[in-house]
C-alpha cells in the first residue's frame, strides 16, 4: 500500500507546486506570450468591413497643413459628410474635454446633437497624491452634455508586459459606471443605450442586449484580434472633409479641387465609423499579439474597431472551465508520473516529446476552431517535470537495486554475473520461473565420523578453509552459490543469468573442485592434519528458479524434481566410488559431451525417481587434457 501511495502523493505535490508557479507574474507573462503565438499561428481572419476607421495621421497633417488641435468646425464638417454618406454610427476616439472658442464648441456640439448615432469619448483618469489615488471622469465639454450627446470611455489598459489583450467594457468610479465607446456602440445597435438595464454584469458574462460577452477579469473581455495594425479599412480624415465646400492646403498647392469625399462616400454607407488619431506623436499606439511577428504598433482606435467587429459577429474568445481543467491536470499528473516511472527513459523521452507537440497542436486547433483558450504551456511543463521526476525516481530505484544485488549476491556469484544482474534486475523479481539449468551438489564423505574424532575448533577451521576454496571455484566459473546445508554445497549454473553452456561450466567447476581438493589434502597432510574426501553430483534439466519462500522470508534458489535428482546423484558417489568421485546425469552428459571426458557407470534408479537415470563418471575436460 505504501508503494502505491507514491503514485498519488508525488503527483499531488507536483500539482500544488506547479499551480503556485502558475500564479506568478513571470508565468502569467509567459502564458500570455504563448497565447499571442496562437494568434500568429492562426493568422489574419476575414472581417465584415462593416467597421471602418477615419484616421488623423501624418498624411492628414500634410494635406491640411494644420496643427493639432484642429479647428472644431473641421470635426463638425466631418460629421455632416459622414451623415450624408449614410453611415450607421460615428464614434470619436478623440477627446473634446477642453474648451476652444465658444462659437466652435457650440457648433460642433450642435452638429453632434442633431444625430443620435454620434458617440463622443471620455476617460477615467487616476491621479496619485501621496499614498492615495484619486479618480475622476474626464467628460466631454458642457455643450455636448447639454445636448445629450452620447459619450463612452476610451481607456485602454495594457498587461504588465505592455501588450493590450483585453478590452475594458466599462469604467467605474464609486457607484457610477460608464461603458466604453465599443460597448456603447453595441448598445446602440440593440437600441438600449439609454435603458438603465442596458448593461448587465452577470456571473461570467457582460450582457448587452442579446450579446453575452465572456468576462476576463472584473470589467474586461479578451479581444479576438483579426489581424495586425492597419488591417481594417482606413480612410484619411482630410479626404472625408474634402468636398466642394472645402479646399485643403494640398489642393491650394496644386491649384486643383480633388473633392475626395465624393469618390469615397459610397464606400461609407451603413458603416460604423471610428475617428481616431494614428500619428506617432499622439502616443496612442499599442502592442497587440500580432506585434510579436511584425513589430507594428496598433493605434487605439483600431483596438476599439477589433472589439466592435468581434461584438457584431459575437465572435468571442472563451476560456476552458477552470475546475474541469484542474481535474484534467491532476489526473494527467498521475498518469504521466506512473508512465515515466516505469518506462525506460529513452522511450519515455520520445513519447513525451510527441505528447508535448500533440498537446500544443491540440490547443491551437481548439483555439482556431472553437475560439477556446486552453493553457498552452502548463501541460507541457507538467510533462517535462514528470519526466524529470521519473528519471530521479528511476535513478534512486536503480541505485537501491544495484546496492541490494551487490550486497545479496556479491558473496555467492562471480562479479561478472553480478554486473549482469545489475543491468537487468527484473531477473530477481519475487516468484519463480521454469528454466533449464544445471545443479551441482558437493558433500564431504563420512563427515560425521570425522567430526567425532576431531575437536570442534579443528573441524570448523578445516571446513571453513574447504568451503572458501570451493566457493571461489564456483564463482570463478559463473556459478551461483545456492546454499550451504551443513557441509554440503549447492550451486546453480545458468541462473539467475542464463547461459547456453551451463552444463559445461558445471562440469568444469566440479573437475576444478576435485583438483583443488587433492591439493588441499596434500597441504593438510603436510600440516599433520587429517584429510577427507568429497563426492560431487551434477544434474541438468528444467527447474523452478527464483526468489522462493514465504512473504516474510524468501531466498534465491531452485526447486523441482531435477533438483532433488541432483542430490540423489551426489549420494550415489558412495555406491559407485571412483578416483574423481564425480557423477553426472545423462542429461548433463548430452549437453556437453563434446567437451568432457567421461565413462559410463550404470543406468541406476535413484530415490524419488521412478525411471532410471544414466550415470557417467566425469574424468576430465577435453581442453584440459
Amino acid at each position: 500500500m505504501k508503494k502505491k501511495l507514491k503514485y498519488i502523493l508525488v503527483p499531488l505535490i507536483m500539482f500544488f507546486v506547479l499551480q503556485i508557479l502558475f500564479l506568478s507574474t513571470f508565468w502569467l507573462n509567459l502564458d500570455s506570450k504563448a497565447r499571442d503565438f496562437l494568434f500568429i499561428l492562426r493568422g489574419k481572419q476575414e472581417i465584415s468591413e462593416d467597421v471602418v476607421i477615419v484616421e488623423i495621421g501624418d498624411d492628414t497633417f500634410n494635406t491640411l497643413n494644420e496643427r493639432w488641435p484642429f479647428d472644431r468646425k473641421y470635426h463638425a464638417h466631418l460629421i455632416e459628410n459622414l451623415e450624408k454618406a449614410g453611415v450607421k454610427q460615428i464614434i470619436f476616439d478623440v477627446e473634446f474635454t477642453e474648451r476652444s472658442n465658444t462659437a466652435d464648441d457650440e457648433m460642433l456640439a450642435e452638429t453632434a446633437g442633431k444625430y443620435p448615432n454620434v458617440i463622443m469619448s471620455g476617460k477615467l483618469i487616476k491621479t496619485i497624491y501621496d499614498s492615495s489615488t484619486r479618480e475622476q471622469f474626464l467628460m466631454p465639454i458642457r455643450p455636448f452634455l447639454d445636448r445629450n450627446v452620447q459619450w463612452g470611455m476610451v481607456n485602454i489598459t495594457a498587461d504588465k508586459d505592455g501588450f493590450v489583450r483585453k478590452y475594458e467594457i466599462f469604467q467605474k468610479r464609486k457607484d457610477e459606471i460608464r461603458p466604453s465607446i465599443g460597448a456603447l456602440s453595441v448598445a446602440n445597435i440593440y437600441g438600449i443605450e439609454n435603458e438603465p438595464n442596458g448593461f448587465q454584469d452577470v456571473g461570467r458574462f457582460f450582457i448587452i442586449g442579446d450579446n453575452n460577452i465572456p468576462k476576463f477579469g472584473s470589467k474586461s473581455t479578451y479581444i479576438n484580434y483579426y489581424g495586425p495594425a492597419g488591417y481594417f479599412p482606413i480612410f484619411d480624415y482630410a479626404d472625408i472633409i474634402d468636398d466642394s465646400s472645402f479646399v485643403t492646403s494640398f489642393e491650394k498647392a496644386i491649384d486643383s479641387d480633388l473633392n475626395q469625399y465624393y469618390e469615397l462616400k459610397d464606400q461609407l454607407k451603413n458603416k460604423i465609423v471610428l475617428v481616431g488619431l494614428t500619428a506617432v506623436e499622439f502616443h496612442d499606439l499599442h502592442r497587440t499579439p500580432f506585434f510579436t511577428s511584425d513589430q507594428q504598433l496598433t493605434p487605439g482606435v483600431e483596438i476599439h474597431a477589433n472589439f466592435i467587429e468581434m461584438a457584431l459577429r459575437q465572435d468571442y474568445l472563451r476560456e476552458f472551465s477552470f475546475f474541469k481543467y484542474l481535474l484534467i491536470f491532476f489526473l494527467s499528473a498521475i498518469v504521466l508520473f506512473a508512465f515515466n516511472y516505469h518506462l525506460k527513459p529513452s522511450i519515455s523521452f520520445i513519447i513525451n516529446i510527441i505528447a508535448i507537440i500533440g498537446y500544443v497542436l491540440l490547443a491551437f486547433f481548439i483555439f482556431k476552431n472553437s475560439k477556446l483558450f486552453l493553457p498552452v504551456l502548463e501541460i507541457p511543463v507538467l510533462i517535462i517535470i514528470t519526466y524529470i521526476t521519473g528519471l530521479v525516481f528511476q535513478y534512486v530505484k536503480t541505485t537501491q537495486e544495484r546496492k541490494f544485488i551487490k550486497q545479496a549476491f556479491g558473496k555467492y556469484i562471480s562479479p561478472e554475473l553480478v554486473d549482469e544482474l545489475v543491468k537487468d534486475p527484473k531477473k530477481l523479481e519475487y516468484g519463480g520461473k521454469e528454466m533449464e539449468i544445471t545443479v551441482l551438489f558437493s558433500d564431504i564423505v563420512s563427515f560425521t565420523p570425522y567430526t567425532e574424532s576431531h575437536s570442534a575448533k579443528e573441524t570448523v577451521d578445516i571446513v571453513r578453509e574447504y568451503l572458501t576454496e570451493m566457493v571461489a571455484i564456483i564463482q570463478k566459473n559463473k556459478g551461483t552459490l545456492d546454499k550451504f546445508v551443513g557441509d554440503e554445497i549447492v550451486a546453480l549454473f545458468g541462473a539467475p543469468v542464463y547461459m547456453d553452456d551451463h552444463a559445461y561450466w558445471a562440469c568444469k567447476t566440479a573437475f576444478e573442485m576435485r583438483v583443488r581438493m587433492n591439493e588441499l589434502n596434500e597441504k593438510w597432510k603436510a600440516e599433520k592434519r587429517d584429510p577427507f574426501n568429497i563426492g560431487i553430483g551434477l544434474n541438468s534439466g528444467k527447474m523452478i528458479v527464483g526468489n522462493l519462500g514465504s512473504e516474510q522470508i524468501f531466498d534465491y534458489t531452485a526447486i523441482g524434481d531435477n533438483m532433488n535428482a541432483g542430490a540423489r546423484i551426489e549420494a550415489a558417489t558412495r555406491k559407485y566410488p571412483s578416483p574423481n568421485n564425480i557423477l553426472i546425469s545423462g542429461s548433463t552428459y548430452e549437453l556437453c559431451k563434446d567437451r568432457i571426458i567421461t565413462e559410463f557407470v550404470d543406468e541406476a534408479t535413484v530415490k524419488g525417481k521412478s525411471q532410471t537415470i544414466k550415470l557417467y563418471e566425469l574424468k576430465g575436460l577435453k581442453e584440459e587434457v
